[in-house]
């Protein structure tokens, strides 16, 4: 008889686990970015952000739809390449997740968000940079930093009105990124009476810059612009201290403006002629970047570089949405996310009709002593 008790009352415990267990709902939500290759350390810390949301999510128990649920990450690697760009979307598409956060470089990002668009899922980047991006208009398209609009106009300002500046050069990798970036920068310098001296072309691959350098050498600029990523940018100054180009400074969006372009010029002196710029408020001014950056480097130290607070804040922004629809059914949030009025750790972030931030600012920077520092 005691021995029957013990199986009913422990049956009975069972038949309450399994109630509470199929209670319990598993949300996936992408993550896509170079992971491998020479951006490899852009895209970790991308990751890292996302991680560090979904683990904060998974702490706070969050209940939608009468259900506890369990928030897991599906992380992709595209190796900044289109091809594995749209390959991955489709993945997480046929994974069914309910939102994306990323990716990284406007190169994979443009044709990956169509691929979201025809399966309805909605995707939200704090890196891709691009004003093409939310060109198409598809209603499952969010960016939560500033464009190059803002980014490369930002830095033709400074070069003329507070740096006095008379001439450049540009050089760009051929990505849409670099590409992007460096024509808006251009556009402006023009416009406001800068002179451009010569422009040369290179890709995100190259390593030797010695040619196209010792052309530009020859035309004599104040400055020379640089659309692309700081695997070439470290190189780049090097090759610029060996030609003798020391009083030359150096421009370049949020894809050189990271901790590594430091490690990766290598001591050269021209490392203190670059001025950058990055979509969104210096971390000392984000409303919760000091508090967060303090987090994030105890669980993954050394590893941070620009864009890791707005994969954070990219995947709190998309869960909230869900909260406030009450249901984590892409169709069903979607409207609930295209409202949102969400303070973040990066900034209070609502969107214009085509999915762009509303009032993005951007911070400039340059580099004291080898480190990275906000000039605004």
């Amino acid at each position: 008889m005691q021995l029957k008790l013990k199986l009913t009352v422990a049956a009975a415990f069972a038949a309450v686990a399994g109630m509470a267990l199929a209670q319990e709902q598993v949300v996936k939500i992408g993550h896509v970015a170079p992971v491998s290759g020479a951006q490899a350390h852009y895209g970790k810390d991308n990751e890292n952000g996302a991680r560090m949301a979904i683990e904060d999510l998974n702490a706070q128990g969050v209940t939608i739809g009468g259900k506890k649920i369990k928030f897991e990450l599906q992380a992709e690697d595209d190796a900044s390449d289109p091809k594995q760009g749209t390959a991955a979307a489709q993945k997480l598409c046929d994974s069914k997740v309910a939102g994306v956060v990323g990716h990284l470089n406007s190169g994979t990002t443009i044709p990956a968000s169509k691929v979201y668009h025809d399966c309805g899922i909605p995707m939200v980047t704090g890196a891709a940079t691009n004003p093409n991006l939310t060109k198409p208009g598809y209603k499952t398209t969010f960016r939560i930093i500033a464009n190059d609009l803002a980014l490369g106009a930002g830095l033709a300002h400074y070069a003329h009105d507070t740096l006095k500046l008379k001439s450049f050069a540009v050089i760009d990798d051929r990505t849409a990124y670099g590409q992007g970036v460096a024509d808006v920068f251009a556009k402006v310098g023009k416009e406001l009476g800068m002179k451009q001296v010569d422009q040369q072309f290179t890709t995100d691959k190259a390593t030797d810059f010695m040619a196209i350098l010792t052309a530009i050498k020859a035309k004599n600029p104040d400055a020379i612009f640089f659309g692309g990523m700081d695997p070439q940018a470290g190189p780049m100054l090097r090759q610029m201290e060996q030609l003798g180009m020391a009083n030359v400074k150096y421009f370049g969006g949020d894809g050189v403006c990271t901790s590594e372009i430091a490690k990766l010029a290598a001591g050269a002196k021209t490392l203190s002629n670059v001025i950058c710029a990055e979509g969104g408020a210096s971390l000392g001014k984000m409303p919760g970047g000091k508090a967060w950056k303090e987090r994030y480097d105890a669980k993954y130290p050394g590893q941070f570089q620009v864009y890791s607070p707005y994969t954070y804040d990219a995947t709190m922004l998309l869960v909230d949405a869900m909260k406030r629809a009450n249901s984590v059914d892409p169709k069903v949030y979607l409207p609930e996310l295209a409202k949102s009025n969400f303070k973040g750790v990066t900034a209070n972030i609502s969107f214009e009709k085509n999915g762009e931030m509303k009032n993005p600012a951007i911070t400039l920077y340059n580099y004291i002593d080898g480190k990275k520092s906000p000039l605004n």
